[in-house]
């Protein structure tokens, strides 16, 4: 389980190479970002061109990972993308940070479960701004904030991660709820999580009266704790 706070960055590269920010305004179709990560972890690979975090919000979507099961859709209410990132069904729309990630694991660490807890903890160390405590489950992917107010036991998902790799350069990332309508879950089975004590949240659900500026605020700092600068 990833809960603690980091003293060093934890996926640094040795070389200290820095990482590129894109901030892409509005609502950013999804076939336009997928095309990019396609391209750019190509170049990466090819040592053409930086590694990349590419910031955005879509419009109302469903995407299915290489585990999802057909029943977990359980309504075609927005567009449905199947990607060839791992993990299940998950949802994208407005007041969502998404934020795709293309880094050189040649150059950092070639160990793909090194990488998932690393963005896990990229998560965890930014929900700290807002005095929150997220964790990670095993047994669930994504990250985890308990809900005592909900009942005992209880625990909603602020973030999902899924990733593919080409050439050891990944690519997709993580989604972070900051304030989407969360009843655009109800049309997917997120993750594949049935048991009602597990959930959805985001920041504002949480009661925050935080922004995606305010987010992506807290990510970037976050990253270069995780990943270095």
């Amino acid at each position: 389980m990833v809960n603690s706070p980091l003293t060093s960055p934890v996926f640094a590269r040795p070389d200290h190479a820095p990482v590129e920010w894109l901030l892409w305004e509005g609502l950013t179709p999804y076939e336009k970002s997928l095309a990019f990560m396609e391209a750019r972890a190509e170049a990466i690979a090819k040592g053409e061109a930086r590694e990349c975090v590419l910031l955005v919000e879509h419009p109302p979507l469903y995407t299915g990972g290489t585990s999802a099961a057909p029943g977990d859709l359980l309504d075609r209410r927005f567009p449905v993308f199947e990607t060839g990132r791992g993990g299940q069904y998950t949802y994208h729309g407005p007041g969502q940070r998404v934020a795709y990630v293309m880094l050189d694991l040649k150059a950092r660490k070639q160990d793909v479960r090194a990488f998932v807890n690393a963005l896990e903890a990229w998560v965890i160390e930014a929900l700290q701004a807002f005095n929150l405590r997220g964790f990670t489950d095993p047994d669930r992917v994504g990250v985890w904030v308990k809900r005592p107010d909900r009942g005992e036991g209880f625990e909603d998902k602020i973030a999902a991660i899924g990733i593919r790799l080409r050439k050891w350069v990944s690519f997709h990332g993580i989604a972070f709820n900051v304030e989407p309508d969360l009843s655009h879950f109800a049309g997917i089975v997120p993750c594949g999580i049935k048991e009602q004590r597990f959930g959805v949240t985001s920041l504002v659900d949480l009661g925050l009266p935080v922004g995606m500026d305010d987010a992506d605020i807290a990510l970037r700092a976050a990253f270069a704790r995780v990943f270095g600068d």
